[in-house]
């Protein structure tokens, strides 16, 4: 049996997925039809990128969903693989929606109209430049916390990416003013993110109310593939837990070193990444060396 996961933000490139829009029916309908959901030139927004309209939130997102799930269809078609072959699946943040369409317990219209609007909260959840995100190489999420703690900085874990890579957010004063004292207590790289928000903070919780509410009113339908959670790390196959799980992620720390080695004691050890680039593959072999990886992000991967 297999695993699959899917990217979040800041896995998107100019022209993902265009080698399976121009290769492949089924892609190219998956783009026709999120586009006539969502009312966005998606495919002008991913080919073309103007105004570098692909790096803000507000398109990052339904743009990441679309290469993905595009990527996925074709995938399924071309492989004569099902999701009856799957035992979880899980994404990064917004990937955790793509895990959802994709094992069918959300319709594509629904996790459509539900992403845009995701980014369209997220985008303006707070005025830019105010709040941001770092990323620290070095040291696991317990150690950064504990820095935090005995320093009382004003900042969050956003996402626990791996036990050396993880992400803070903060407002961007605090960010860049704590940076000499996380390179004074061992951490080898501090970076700013070029992000507009401080995402999966408490900065996002007015947002987070706001799309919780959109979220109640989906209808989840039930089939046999486990769905691995963000917000509690933990596998599920009760739709009433995962939504409210889902309801609670924007705000909230991505454990996605948790959700790995969660995979890893349920015993799986074959993993497919589906998307654009191949940032989660090297986060998993960060966590664990006891998964076979698999990443499809071009055509030429199907072979």
């Amino acid at each position: 049996m297999t695993s699959i996961v899917f990217p979040g933000q800041g896995s998107q490139v100019m022209g993902m997925a265009k080698d399976f829009y121009d290769n492949f029916k089924v892609a190219k309908s998956v783009f026709e039809e999120i586009e006539d959901y969502t009312r966005i030139d998606l495919r002008k927004i991913i080919f073309e990128n103007p105004e570098n309209k692909l790096n803000l939130t507000q398109f990052t997102q339904i743009c990441i969903f679309t290469a993905s799930y595009a990527i996925y269809k074709t995938f399924v078609s071309e492989k004569d693989f099902s999701n009856k072959d799957v035992k979880v699946m899980l994404g990064h943040s917004l990937g955790e929606y793509t895990a959802l369409a994709c094992s069918n317990k959300i319709n594509l219209k629904d996790c459509s109209l539900i992403l845009k609007k995701r980014g369209e909260l997220m985008s303006s959840a707070i005025k830019p430049n105010e709040t941001g995100m770092a990323a620290l190489i070095g040291k696991g999420s317990n150690a950064i916390q504990k820095i935090i703690d005995n320093n009382n900085l004003n900042l969050e874990i956003a996402n626990d990416n791996s036990e050396i890579q993880l992400v803070i957010s903060g407002k961007i004063n605090d960010l860049k003013n704590s940076r000499e004292l996380f390179l004074k207590n061992d951490i080898k790289k501090f970076v700013l993110l070029n992000v507009s928000a401080a995402f999966h903070s408490k900065f996002m919780i007015k947002a987070q109310e706001e799309l919780s509410k959109d979220i109640e009113k989906l209808s989840f339908s039930e089939n046999n593939i486990k769905i691995i959670s963000n917000y509690d790390a933990s596998i599920h196959n009760e739709n009433r837990l995962i939504k409210k799980n889902l309801q609670n992620q924007m705000a909230n720390k991505v454990n996605w070193t948790q959700s790995i080695k969660q995979l890893e004691k349920f015993g799986e050890t074959k993993i497919i990444e589906i998307g654009p680039n191949k940032v989660l593959s090297g986060l998993i072999r960060r966590i664990s060396s006891n998964f076979d990886i698999t990443s499809i992000n071009n055509v030429s991967d199907l072979n």
